[in-house]
């Protein structure tokens, strides 16, 4: 980074007030601020807005897997890649419920529906609408991601319960023609703008460790700072290792620390927004999320698997957040916590 760090006594201004007009310098300068430093403000901002000792958890199912005409560079269920996902039909209105239904008890609160498509026909969002509804009525939160929305099919959507819409924008503007070129960063804003306008919630963040660079991480953290509205949800991923996609040739998995400070970027700069540990968590280690969550993470997912890779075991998240003392709804569960 070319900005120098400053320290909190330097007359930098970071206040918890929400901001849709951050600069790369302010950016890049908040990024290099010593670290106890950075923390502790994205502590203190963290707890101004949300109880510093409760997480969200959610649950995430494949509802249509595979066989998805965009070329992300970075996707098993791409069909421009070979690497090993079987294409398959959506799934079953009972089957999805069923599965909410385990993951409710299983001390999810939010629901999470993927379908691996460019957008959805009218026919399948008319299915998919059917089994918001019905997650809906076993007392979950439900949210979607089903390619991009038409204004229409935004509205059906919320007409038919759902809470919140989730369409990444994976990464900054300047590295995102290098994983993408079937689908435009715009295209990706025009979805969000058709979900936030029919009355939807957003969940909306991006995946780090393909390849980019710092700035680009706080390129994508930029864009969705000064969006309108910022998302309700920023899921921050760490890419999954696929075999036989283009990303797997320029992966670099991120520096520990330096996630840690992208988490603490993301809560200081969208004080309000719920900031998710997604995919990836299978590789940190316990002490890792430990920071994360001191920076102002505040939600996860749990399960064994997120779509078609993997996810740390719930006993483990259970474990985990139980010798942290911090509260979810994995205790309503009562998830049984291996011994540590």
């Amino acid at each position: 980074m070319d900005s120098a760090p400053v320290s909190f006594d330097s007359g930098h201004d970071l206040s918890s007030r929400v901001r849709h007009d951050w600069t790369r310098s302010e950016t890049e300068t908040l990024y290099n601020v010593p670290f106890a430093d950075l923390v502790f403000q994205a502590q203190t901002i963290h707890r101004r807005n949300f109880d510093p000792n409760h997480v969200e958890t959610a649950s995430l199912l494949s509802i249509k897997t595979g066989g998805c005409p965009e070329d992300c560079g970075y996707c098993s269920q791409s069909a421009h890649y070979d690497a090993g996902v079987k294409a398959t039909k959506l799934m079953d209105r009972e089957a999805v419920i069923e599965t909410a239904r385990r993951a409710r008890d299983a001390g999810a609160s939010r629901f999470c529906m993927a379908a691996a498509w460019r957008s959805p026909k009218d026919r399948d969002l008319e299915r998919v609408c059917d089994m918001v509804s019905a997650v809906k009525e076993l007392g979950m939160e439900t949210c979607a991601t089903l390619g991009m929305v038409t204004p229409d099919q935004a509205r059906r959507l919320h007409a038919a319960g759902l809470d919140f819409y989730n369409h990444n924008v994976d990464t900054s503007p300047e590295f995102y023609g290098k994983i993408i070129t079937t689908r435009t960063m715009q295209d990706r804003i025009d979805t969000l703008t058709h979900a936030r306008e029919a009355g939807l919630k957003v969940c909306c963040g991006g995946i780090i460790g393909m390849g980019e660079q710092v700035g680009d991480r706080l390129g994508m953290l930029m864009l969705l700072a000064n969006l309108p509205a910022h998302p309700e949800s920023v899921p921050i991923n760490m890419w999954n290792e696929v075999e036989a996609v283009p990303v797997n040739n320029t992966a670099v998995r991120p520096d520990p620390i330096a996630l840690v400070r992208m988490i603490a970027v993301a809560r200081i700069m969208m004080p309000k927004s719920v900031v998710r540990l997604s995919a990836g968590r299978q590789y940190m280690t316990d002490e890792l999320q430990a920071l994360c969550f001191l920076a102002g993470a505040n939600s996860i997912f749990i399960g064994d698997v997120l779509l078609t890779t993997k996810n740390p075991q719930t006993a483990r998240d259970a474990a985990l957040l139980d010798r942290l003392g911090i509260r979810s709804p994995l205790d309503d569960a009562k998830v049984s916590a291996p011994p540590h």
